[in-house]
């Protein structure tokens, strides 16, 4: 949707009427021309106007030699020029009507140079335009059809429309992100990368998406932050209306050293920055695998309230992995009631392992997953059910394993995660359907354990009573 002239907040990043790109090049290797491109290529609604003075067009748009030039008001500017030019490309762009502005460019304070940044914002408080960067990405929004990123989707993919939004200090963890997002088939609702945030912080961003209905799991990497009451506070507004999950960059002393070096953030003690998270209703996690498959199991399953768990395989030694990997975060494993026992022992053929996990067997067909698991669920015994669905043997036909737990998922009223492998570029695919229906997978057990750990926090946390200020 694009809106005009009735812009709320920072909608001006993500639903302009018209967005110019300063720095606008014929040559197909520079910044400014794939980005350009990539407007193209989302095909971006509004109008787009190229600004470069020694071109009439650039992939067949008319070009404009200067920001004045351009006939009409702009909304948004994007920024992709030596750090020199950038002031004046900014204001210019402010003089235009502009309400926003992404500074892709680099050569800021995260090299030193803290003069030429506090020109930027200078102009942005003297004609109220709000500024993503500089030292930045900017973002990827393919709902609304906007995409900044200065990286050719031959090099790196972008993933599918999606629920989960990811905001980020670093561009080339950013980049990594959506090619590992792409390669598991799950999607993202909106991609931020804000460099050096000399106005709009991470603060500034999660108040944003709380109120962002396209945006259900809110995930942010933090290597520093400017004002730490702000950022607690708006995770605390935040968490109480969706889940928000952050990962710290800089938890040592050697990282908080690159750090400095990288944003000019200064990191500050990662003990206290993680525990004002807890307390302000944040889900702290602590790998990259972590950042991504936590917030895919929030996007889609509920919160998690109490610690057991029930695990149904059909490959022995995946469940026995996955029961180690389970108690190890601190989850009940714990054996089915008589009653429940005698029921899985109905459906099931006499040779199966019935206990905890449940072994289906090489035997092992779609409809047992449903069975079973609806009878796992039905019984209240278990807290949320992990699944291993391994889909090799002959009675797993993938389509049809689709649709048994797809229909199991819909049925359930506690989480579900899976795990399982894609053996060829079928299974593959019915598992990315599989995902963008609504059931996590995750290629190992112990990923799937700490999604479930993710949905276990979020659980406490919905179940405490509201918190003091920290």
């Amino acid at each position: 949707m694009i809106i005009g002239d009735n812009l709320t907040d920072l909608d001006i990043f993500f639903k302009p009427k018209s967005v110019a790109v300063i720095g606008a090049s014929r040559n197909p290797e520079r910044v400014g021309h794939i980005i350009l491109k990539r407007m193209i290529e989302i095909e971006y609604p509004g109008k787009l106007y190229p600004v470069n003075p020694k071109a009439e067009k650039i992939l067949g748009i008319k070009c404009y030699s200067s920001v004045e030039e351009i006939p009409d008001e702009i909304y948004l500017a994007v920024i992709a020029l030596r750090a020199d030019l950038t002031p004046s490309a900014l204001e210019e762009s402010a003089k235009k009507g502009a309400k926003g502005a992404i500074v892709i460019s680099g050569g800021f304070s995260e090299i030193g140079n803290y003069g030429l940044e506090a020109q930027l914002l200078s102009i942005a408080k003297k004609y109220g335009i709000r500024i993503i960067g500089p030292n930045c990405l900017g973002v990827f929004d393919p709902k609304n059809k906007i995409d900044t990123l200065f990286l050719p989707k031959e090099v790196i993919p972008r993933p599918r429309a999606g629920e989960v939004s990811i905001i980020t200090q670093s561009g080339s963890l950013g980049s990594t992100l959506l090619t590992m997002i792409r390669k598991e088939g799950r999607g993202l609702s909106k991609f931020i990368s804000y460099g050096n945030r000399i106005d709009v912080d991470e603060g500034d961003l999660v108040s944003y998406l709380s109120e962002d209905n396209d945006t259900k799991v809110i995930a942010a990497y933090i290597e520093g932050v400017i004002d730490g009451r702000k950022f607690m506070d708006t995770i605390r507004s935040a968490s109480a209306k969706k889940p928000v999950v952050v990962l710290k960059g800089g938890r040592t002393a050697s990282g908080d050293r690159a750090v400095k070096s990288h944003t000019g953030s200064l990191a500050g003690r990662s003990d206290i920055f993680e525990a004002a998270v807890k307390q302000s209703r944040g889900i702290i996690v602590g790998t990259l695998d972590e950042f991504m498959d936590v917030p895919a199991a929030l996007s889609t399953q509920p919160p998690m309230y109490g610690d057991k768990v029930a695990v149904l395989t059909n490959g022995g030694g995946f469940g026995i992995l996955a029961v180690d990997a389970l108690e190890m975060r601190g989850f009940k494993v714990t054996p089915p009631s008589s009653e429940l026992m005698r029921k899985l022992k109905e459906i099931l053929p006499l040779y199966y392992p019935v206990s905890n996990p449940t072994d289906l067997t090489g035997d092992s067909t779609p409809e047992q997953f449903l069975d079973a698991g609806l009878a796992i669920v039905e019984s209240c015994e278990y807290d949320a059910l992990f699944l291993i669905p391994l889909l090799g043997v002959p009675g797993m036909v993938p389509e049809k394993t689709e649709s048994m737990l797809i229909q199991l998922v819909k049925s359930s009223n506690i989480p579900i995660v899976a795990t399982a492998v894609p053996t060829t570029p079928n299974v593959e695919e019915v598992l990315h359907k599989m995902e963008k229906k609504g059931l996590p997978i995750y290629p190992t057990p112990e990923r799937a354990a700490s999604s479930l750990y993710g949905l276990r926090q979020y659980g406490k946390m919905r179940d405490t009573s509201p918190i003091e200020h920290f």
